[in-house]
């Protein structure tokens, strides 16, 4: 398995990766074991690996089964929902530190084929992704939606993440998580 981040030709791959799991094409049969909900177009992918190198891909046999994204909150900014985050950063601590866009980052989606869960897939695209950002930012944050039960498992069981709080947006609830970057 190789993980690196992503170049402008991983673009068709990701998208397809994206599109088997995203909640809106997601086969029924599926979504139990999690789905990602943030869409994405082929220009936001060039966009987040050309300004923010923003996206970390695991390959197996030249396949990319894997794929987890990171970048800044100017990133971000033009999602109603990360909007709504980035006006709540300042109503957050987390180790004592008040929330910033200077102090924390967003990671996620991060999507692994099914084959590949249950393996050391998640751990490893993880820490590749927290490793490239923990250059600039000191605080990791993402969040969940509480419909999505798999993906909270994963994230705080096997990554140890940790629930800052819960918040209500467009009629959902999310958990907010976090950790620090340092190893």
């Amino acid at each position: 398995m190789i993980y690196r981040n992503a170049v402008l030709s991983d673009i068709p791959a990701i998208a397809e990766l994206q599109k088997k799991y995203h909640i809106a094409t997601i086969s029924e049969k599926d979504k139990p074991d999690g789905f990602v909900t943030t869409l994405f177009t082929e220009e936001q992918f060039k966009e987040l690996i050309e300004k923010e190198n923003g996206i970390t891909v695991a390959f197996d046999n030249k396949k990319i089964v894997a794929y987890a994204m990171a970048a800044s909150w100017e990133y971000w900014a033009k999602w109603p929902l990360f909007q709504h985050m980035i006006k709540d950063l300042k109503n957050t601590e987390y180790k004592g530190n008040i929330l910033s866009t200077i102090n924390s980052y967003q990671y996620g989606p991060i999507c692994i084929d099914k084959d590949y869960r249950g393996t050391e897939v998640l751990l490893k695209v993880f820490d590749f992704s927290r490793r490239q950002m923990s250059q600039k930012y000191p605080i990791l944050i993402t969040f969940i939606n509480q419909i999505n039960p798999r993906s909270y498992y994963a994230h705080t069981k096997k990554l140890g993440l940790d629930v800052i709080k819960k918040f209500e947006f467009n009629n959902n609830t999310y958990y907010e998580l976090g950790c620090e970057t340092s190893f």
